[in-house]
């Protein structure tokens, strides 16, 4: 979990889709791919278990993965980062250290499937504090998005006529503080290579959770820290395949291809975890899914930069 890569830039975006010579197929093969690596990632976590706790857990995680950053050094000691820079990267690293800590834990406690689709509010809260704090305006047709994706939440929610576990409240904290993350990243990536700022990410996310892993240790196995690095591994894998899609076709061709994330979690959840398929989850997520498509369409349609980042199914 993770991190936010290359392609969750949305700056980088913007240029992408500007300059991409358009091979749709090759973009949805690739979203696919990305889609099966992220479900993986997912799968791998509810294997683990809650025996390690959440925060050793995700330290684990971006500790194991830090091999994949030795490219990134030295573009990483080049960079002049300013005083401001250092602060909304520290700011970004809590922000991250407190969201996939959250998601370590809800992922324990509630269905994948459950896990996957309210991973999809965060674009929406991102809408929301970016018309809050950066000034981007509201138009109707985005406060009825994100009316119709809040309706979904409950729907997944059903507050009232079941009792909501401390996962579904872990999970809407992981996607409030994952949009705090997601902004500080549109004002990094205007500034600063994309490199750096998954570097950074990395870098100040596991140091943000080392004192939170020791305080709560259990020696893992030698089997739990396998599972932890395949984590890792897929997780590293699904961002660079996603870059591939995002240079081989438009974001408003692949970014809806990313929603059948939920499909694989549902087929998952019910295949090797023995989890009920719930059509409230369906329903609710669908209409998510549909408020985001219609964000990003829309953005599209007018030409302009858009504020929402394209969604995956995890964040680790």
């Amino acid at each position: 979990m993770k991190r936010l890569d290359i392609c969750r830039l949305p700056g980088l975006n913007a240029r992408m889709n500007k300059d991409v010579n358009t091979r749709p197929l090759a973009g949805v093969f690739w979203m696919l791919v990305t889609g099966v690596f992220f479900v993986t990632v997912t799968a791998l976590v509810k294997t683990l278990g809650p025996r390690i706790p959440s925060a050793e857990a995700a330290f684990l995680r971006y500790a194991l993965g830090l091999v994949f950053l030795l490219p990134m050094i030295r573009p990483m000691l080049r960079a002049r980062l300013t005083r401001r820079q250092l602060g909304l990267f520290g700011l970004r690293g809590v922000a991250h250290t407190i969201g996939v800590t959250m998601w370590f834990y809800a992922m324990t406690q509630i269905p994948i499937a459950e896990v996957t689709a309210m991973n999809y509010l965060s674009p929406i809260f991102v809408t929301i504090a970016a018309a809050l704090f950066l000034g981007e305006t509201l138009a109707l047709r985005r406060v009825l998005a994100i009316v119709a994706a809040l309706m979904g939440a409950l729907i997944i929610l059903r507050p009232g006529f079941r009792e909501l576990s401390s996962g579904h409240l872990a999970m809407l904290g992981t996607a409030v503080v994952f949009s705090v993350g997601y902004l500080t990243a549109k004002i990094l990536s205007e500034e600063v290579s994309a490199s750096v700022v998954v570097g950074m990410l990395s870098v100040t996310v596991t140091i943000g959770l080392a004192p939170l892993a020791a305080a709560v240790w259990v020696t893992p196995t030698l089997t739990e820290l396998m599972i932890l690095m395949g984590v890792a591994t897929f997780a590293t894998a699904g961002h660079y395949t996603m870059t591939l899609a995002f240079a081989a076709a438009p974001i408003t061709l692949t970014q809806p291809v990313t929603f059948l994330q939920l499909v694989w979690a549902v087929l998952m959840g019910w295949l090797i975890f023995d989890e009920g398929v719930d059509i409230w989850v369906l329903l609710g997520g669908g209409l998510i899914i549909a408020a985001i498509s219609f964000i990003t369409w829309r953005e599209a349609m007018l030409k302009r930069r858009a504020v929402t980042p394209t969604v995956n199914a995890t964040k680790v």
